[in-house]
């Protein structure tokens, strides 16, 4: 564990640094408040500080109310050094933010314990913030697939589209849907259904760039965002991630398995004035195209997709039940 001293006094400086790296300790030392308070701004800072009250530039009463101001660094455990043992400053100095508090000239052996206690309650922080972080994960990812669920890829859209129209860009927004995923559930089982649908995943997210987003959308549909995607950059893309979810069979655990995946898209730029609701349904319908066109294939949504969507939708109650059927059998 690293850990700051600060101390302009030499001789106390040298006795903690020896101590310190007697009990294991990766010290650094700073012999006044400026230097120490650097220390705790630099990257990878230490998280544990012993900090004497009073030093040139800066005292430790001030150095603990800085780092306590601070809201995006990790805590920082503080203990205070003084000379002065008046219940006054004790009180001073832990409403100031230190954790504990030493009287000069200490024991070593109740440094050594107080440090275990500093010790301690950064490892109860650490885990603390590790289980806040796996609960985020959770409440925003897919548990099979560990991307962004329904909710938070809406959100995603809805962030991207927010910087689209302040920065005058486009968004591609695609829809993914794995062709006849009922026939691969009900011939090999519901658990290689999984293998394929985490294998897809893998294969989409493959194709797209770190600060793109993939979400699952629905039970076998993807929600593909793109950030900074025009039409013309979207007709290119689409067809790249089409043919890489298809390009070879998937191994699962009962063998290989062929899938084939139907894509729809839209750029936002189409449609600035649209909701992502509206866009999301132009989208959609450009993945029923793709569905009603024979599957495998990509078709990218018009703007006028936005005056005729009802009619588009609404006719499928007038095609045969035969082909109804298979347009729902996704």
């Amino acid at each position: 564990m690293r850990i700051l001293i600060a101390d302009d006094d030499p001789v106390s400086c040298r006795l903690l640094d020896r101590l310190l790296h007697k009990w294991g300790y990766d010290v650094i030392a700073a012999h006044s408040g400026t230097e120490a308070w650097e220390a705790l701004q630099a990257e990878n800072a230490p998280r544990l500080a012993l900090l004497d009250w009073i030093m040139p530039g800066m005292d430790g009463l001030e150095i603990c109310r800085r780092v306590r101001a601070r809201s995006s660094q990790s805590y920082v455990y503080i203990i205070l050094l003084t000379a002065n043992d008046k219940v006054g400053n004790l009180v001073e100095g832990l409403e100031s933010g230190a954790d504990d508090y030493l009287t000069k000239p200490f024991h070593p052996q109740e440094m050594k314990a107080r440090l275990r206690v500093g010790l301690r309650m950064l490892d109860l922080e650490s885990n603390l913030v590790e289980a806040r972080e796996n609960l985020q994960f959770k409440a925003s990812h897919d548990a099979l697939t560990s991307i962004l669920n329904r909710g938070a890829i809406i959100e995603a859209l809805e962030r991207e589209l927010d910087r689209a129209r302040r920065e005058g860009s486009s968004v591609g927004i695609l829809l993914a849907d794995v062709d006849h995923f009922k026939i691969v559930n009900d011939t090999w089982g519901h658990l290689v259904g999984d293998e394929v649908l985490r294998a897809v995943t893998g294969r989409l997210k493959a194709e797209v760039r770190s600060y793109d987003s993939v979400g699952r959308y629905g039970g076998e549909e993807f929600l593909i965002l793109l950030p900074g995607c025009d039409r013309a950059k979207l007709e290119a893309k689409v067809e790249q991630l089409r043919k890489a979810a298809v390009r070879t069979p998937i191994e699962t655990s009962a063998g290989p398995v062929s899938v084939t995946i139907s894509i729809g898209g839209m750029a936002s730029a189409e449609c600035p004035q649209c909701e992502s609701n509206q866009l999301l349904r132009a989208t959609d319908a450009a993945l029923y195209r793709a569905k009603v066109a024979g599957r495998n294939r990509t078709e990218i949504a018009r703007a006028s997709d936005m005056e005729v969507l009802a009619a588009d939708l609404g006719a499928a109650s007038a095609l045969p039940e035969t082909l109804q059927s298979s347009i729902s059998d996704k």
